[in-house]
C-alpha cells in the first residue's frame, strides 16, 4: 500500500470531524450567538449543502489541474474556514465559515479519491478508496467525541482552532509528500451527472438520501435529545459520541465482509429496517420511561446505533458500484452528494421538528424516512430488472 494514501485519510478525517461534532457544539453556540439551537442547526445544513455542490461543481471548474496543488489549496482553504469560525463575532460569520468549510471539503474529498486511485493503480482501486473514505469513519469514531471534550474544556472555539492546526499540518505534509504533475480528468458538470440515468443509480441515490435526513434528524440534535430529553448531563456528550463512534466502526469494517456472505442489497434492507427500529425505540423510551432510565436507554442504544447506521454506506456504495463499474468514480462522487444532501435536509428539517415539539418526537418524525427509503428500494429493483430483462429479450 501506498503510504501516501494515509494522509489523504488524514485530510478525510479532518474535514469531516467538523461535519460530525456539529451535534454537541449546537448548545454552546447557539447560547454565545444568541440563538435557538434549531437555528444554530443552520450551521450543520450549511456546510453539508455547500459540500454537496462543492463536490461536482468545483471539480468541474478544477478540470485538469494539478492535484497536489488542488488538495493544499483545498486544506488551506479549509483552515481558514476554521479561523474565521473560530474567532467569529457573530452568527452570519459562522454561517459564511461553514460555506467555506463545506466547499472545501467537497473538492478535496472528491480530488483525494482521484489522487488515491492514480497512486494505488486502477487494480487497487476499491482499495484505495476505501482508505480514503476510512478517514471518514475515524470522524465518527474519534473526531468527534475528541472535539466534543476539547469544546468541553475550552469552548467550541477551541474545537476550530484544533481542528484548523490538524488541517495545516496535513496541508504541509500533502505538500511535501505528494508528487507533481498528477493531473485531473476534465469533465463537465453534464458529464459528471449522466451516471444518474443508469439503470438503478437515480433510485439508489434516493435511497441514500432518504437514509441519511432520517439519521441526521436525530444525530444533528443529539445534544438537546440527551439534555433535555433524556436529562443527562452536557459532559455526557462526548461519551455518547464515543460509543456512536465505536459503533461506527465496528459496523463499517463488518459490512463489507457481510454484504459478500448475505449480498449488499440484503445488508443495505437490514440497515434501513434497523434504523427503523432504532429511531421508533428512541421516540417511544424517551415518551415512556423515567428521565434515569431514558438517559440508560440512550446510552445502551448508540454502540448499536453506530454499528448499524455505518454498515449502510459500504453496502450502498457496493450496490452503486455494482449497477456501473465502469464510470464509479462518477457514482460514487454522486453518492457522497446525496449523503450530504440528506444531512442537509434531515437537520434543516430536525430543526423545524424541534422549533414546535419536544426533542422526544424527533425519532417518531425519523422513522418515516427508512419506511420512504424501502418503498424506493423495492420500487427501484423492480423497475431495474424490467430494464434488464428487457434488454436481454433484444
Amino acid at each position: 500500500m501506498d503510504k501516501r494514501l494515509i494522509w489523504l485519510a488524514v485530510g478525510s478525517f479532518t474535514m469531516s470531524t467538523v461535519g460530525f461534532v456539529f451535534s454537541s457544539l449546537l448548545p454552546s453556540i447557539a447560547a454565545d450567538t444568541h440563538t435557538t439551537i434549531p437555528h444554530a442547526g443552520h450551521l450543520i445544513t450549511v456546510f453539508s449543502l455547500s459540500y454537496a455542490v462543492g463536490a461536482p461543481l468545483l471539480s468541474a471548474l478544477a478540470g485538469t489541474a494539478d492535484r497536489r496543488r488542488l488538495l493544499v489549496a483545498a486544506m488551506l482553504a479549509f483552515v481558514v474556514g476554521n479561523g474565521i469560525a473560530a474567532t467569529s463575532v457573530s452568527f452570519t460569520t459562522l454561517l459564511l465559515a461553514q460555506i467555506v468549510m463545506g466547499m472545501a471539503s467537497g473538492l478535496f474529498a472528491a480530488t483525494a479519491q482521484a489522487t488515491a486511485v492514480s497512486l494505488a493503480g486502477s487494480e487497487h482501486r476499491a482499495l484505495a478508496i476505501s482508505i480514503v473514505v476510512g478517514g471518514t469513519t475515524f470522524a465518527v469514531a474519534l473526531g468527534a467525541p475528541l472535539g466534543a471534550l476539547i469544546a468541553a474544556f475550552w469552548g467550541w472555539r477551541g474545537t476550530f482552532e484544533a481542528v484548523a492546526l490538524l488541517g495545516l499540518a496535513c496541508a504541509t505534509v500533502l505538500w511535501l509528500r505528494l508528487p507533481r504533475g498528477l493531473s485531473g480528468m476534465k469533465l463537465t458538470l453534464a458529464e459528471r451527472f449522466s451516471a444518474i440515468g443508469l439503470p438503478g443509480v437515480a433510485s439508489s441515490l434516493t435511497v441514500t438520501y432518504l437514509y441519511l435526513a432520517g439519521g441526521f434528524m436525530i444525530i444533528s440534535y443529539l445534544a438537546p435529545l440527551a439534555i433535555d430529553g433524556a436529562g443527562l448531563s452536557k459532559m455526557a456528550l462526548p461519551g455518547l459520541l464515543l460509543a456512536f463512534g465505536v459503533g461506527a466502526v465496528i459496523g463499517n469494517l463488518s459490512s463489507g465482509y457481510l454484504a459478500d456472505r448475505v449480498g449488499a442489497t440484503r445488508m443495505v434492507v437490514l440497515s434501513l429496517m434497523s434504523a427503523l427500529v432504532v429511531s421508533l425505540a428512541i421516540a417511544f423510551g424517551l415518551h415512556l420511561l423515567p428521565r434515569g432510565l431514558a438517559g440508560l436507554l440512550l446510552v445502551g442504544i448508540m454502540v448499536p446505533w453506530g454499528i448499524i447506521g455505518w454498515a449502510f454506506p459500504p453496502a450502498q456504495a457496493s450496490r452503486i458500484v455494482a449497477f456501473a463499474p465502469e464510470v464509479a468514480h462518477l457514482t460514487l462522487s454522486l453518492n457522497a452528494s446525496a449523503i450530504y444532501l440528506g444531512i442537509a435536509s434531515g437537520t434543516a428539517l430536525g430543526g423545524r421538528v424541534l422549533e414546535n415539539t419536544a426533542a422526544a418526537n424527533l425519532g417518531f418524525f425519523a422513522a418515516l424516512f427508512p419506511v420512504a427509503a424501502l418503498a424506493t428500494l423495492y420500487a427501484g429493483l423492480r423497475s431495474y430488472r424490467r430494464r434488464f430483462a428487457a434488454s436481454l429479450a433484444e
